[in-house]
């Protein structure tokens, strides 16, 4: 009766539709969709919608304030039945305003009529869905008309809109990426080794699954449902050191994890690798919820490659925290030392005076070493564990948050060639000494297109390397940029996503 679109799911405005027959407050019932929802996916799936309707009734029989935790309270109030009108009881369904009547209000008292989003709501079933849409219909046929794959970041995929959260773990040898996996997992995954010299060889694609099993990296970079077909530009020498672990994890089956190599000190681990680990690095961080960098405080040196590693999150400072593990291992004063020391490497190597937040504890089963600091690192060994128990909830906003970064670069990206393109000479006579200076001076065009268009000087790309990949192209060859091209993106900033959030938010806030 809920779900009208027959789909397995009831939308927000189903839900509001049929919770009205609970006559409950609008406060109440956006605790309990808020509740309810916990992934924030803006709708309910059958088991949401049970959990929805138990805090209905617990709401009904006077528990106040209604949670997720509230569940718990079933047995105590002998689980009541939710009170629906006109399914389980008599009475009205309180009248209210419709969504259409209070935007026609809104629009009277602001005097400006309010822009309609043009995507079709009966097409979108989620967020996610919504964002896949307005990529592939208007950002991707831009991005592939100015090469933005070959200046910045891959196209996107389907498989990169549905893939579940990832969070990724980076450090140098024996600073316990593994026993931090097994620790939040709660057991060991497939091929899992655990010792004092460097043991994991190879990136981890750790899943869920009922069965355990190991995915060598070829085939799992074939496979259109999982995220991973885009490492296949890495090359056999990569994929060869790429796999997957399934396993059967409560975490799992909403957050993908990725164990990967230690880093070595010195040049010659980095000289016998076949691939560009700082690219893979940054390939992954991409694509993260959270980028964990574990250190060890007897090993602070940051070797060479380590910081190519670290420099290639670069942009991505909000998905980086910092673990520094086994910190039971040294007294109270030598630790307050490794602290500080930690922060002072990491801000050379990040250049930035703000430095990532850095959690101290020991991600491993059994007492502490120095039990006199157990305080402090059980409350940030909890901290960073709801940290990534919350990723999940969060997931949906971080996609939103990412595509709207990657509109806005790929915005950027297209005035800026188009600028170039209308400044070369239209008949292509001295076409090539023109492309020489413009892109000799490109720091010019930067500057014009900021200028014309009012944009932040920090989204745009990194100069130098921008104009050493301009020189592999001619700029005669891209199209130039329309005012309904620009229009149209920034109607998806503007218009498109708002609604969509609206659309799939709480229904009662």
């Amino acid at each position: 009766m809920a779900d009208t679109g027959k789909n397995g799911k009831v939308t927000g405005a189903e839900a509001k539709a049929f919770f009205k027959r609970t006559r409950l407050p609008s406060s109440v019932l956006a605790r309990i969709w808020g509740a309810a929802d916990e992934k924030k996916k803006g709708y309910l799936r059958l088991p949401e919608f049970c959990n929805a309707m138990w805090l209905v009734a617990l709401a009904q029989a006077g528990v106040s304030p209604v949670s997720r935790a509230s569940l718990t309270r079933l047995e105590e109030y002998g689980h009541p039945l939710p009170q629906l009108v006109g399914i389980n009881c008599e009475g009205s369904v309180p009248k209210e305003e419709t969504k259409k009547t209070k935007e026609k209000k809104a629009d009277r008292m602001s005097g400006v009529p309010k822009v309609k989003a043009k995507m079709d709501a009966k097409q979108v079933d989620s967020i996610a869905d919504g964002l896949q849409q307005l990529y592939f219909k208007y950002v991707r046929p831009l991005e592939e008309a100015y090469s933005f794959h070959v200046f910045h970041t891959p196209l996107l995929k389907v498989s990169d809109f549905s893939s579940k959260p990832l969070v990724t773990l980076l450090g140098q040898y024996s600073t316990g990426k593994t026993t931090f996996t097994e620790y939040i997992l709660g057991q060991k995954y497939p091929s899992a080794q655990v010792g004092p010299e460097p043991t994991t060889d190879r990136f981890v694609a750790i899943m869920h699954a009922n069965d355990e099993r190991m995915i060598p990296g070829n085939t799992l970079t074939v496979q259109t449902d999982k995220p991973y077909t885009g490492l296949t530009k890495f090359g056999g020498q990569f994929l060869n050191k790429f796999c997957g672990a399934e396993l059967d994890s409560d975490l799992l089956e909403y957050v993908d994890i990725i164990d990967t190599p230690g880093v070595l000190s010195g040049e010659k681990q980095s000289i016998e690798r076949q691939y560009d680990f700082p690219s893979v690095v940054r390939w992954f961080a991409e694509r993260s919820d959270l980028v964990l960098v574990l250190f060890d405080p007897h090993k602070l040196d940051i070797s060479d490659e380590f910081k190519r590693t670290i420099q290639a999150l670069q942009g991505f400072d909000d998905k980086v925290k910092v673990v520094l593990n086994k910190a039971d291992q040294v007294d109270t004063q030598h630790l307050m030392r490794v602290y500080g020391a930690l922060l002072w490497s990491l801000s050379r190597v990040f250049r930035t005076p703000e430095v990532p937040r850095v959690y101290v504890g020991n991600f491993r089963e059994g007492e502490y070493v120095n039990k006199d600091l157990r305080k402090i690192l059980n409350l940030d060994r909890e901290t960073l564990i709801k940290d990534i128990q919350d990723i999940p909830r969060t997931a949906v906003a971080r996609k939103v948050n990412e595509f709207v970064k990657r509109v806005r670069a790929a915005k950027i990206h297209a005035l800026i060639l188009s600028a170039l393109r209308e400044r070369m000479p239209s008949l292509g006579m001295g076409a090539k000494a023109k492309q020489q200076k413009l892109i000799d001076r490109l720091e010019e065009t930067f500057l014009k297109v900021q200028q014309e268009h009012g944009l932040a000087v920090g989204d745009f790309p990194p100069l130098e390397p921008f104009r050493e990949k301009l020189r592999g192209h001619k700029l005669d060859g891209f199209p130039k940029f329309s005012k309904d091209q620009l229009a149209k993106l920034d109607a998806v900033l503007e218009v498109e996503i708002p609604s969509l959030m609206n659309r799939f938010g709480n229904p009662f806030d």
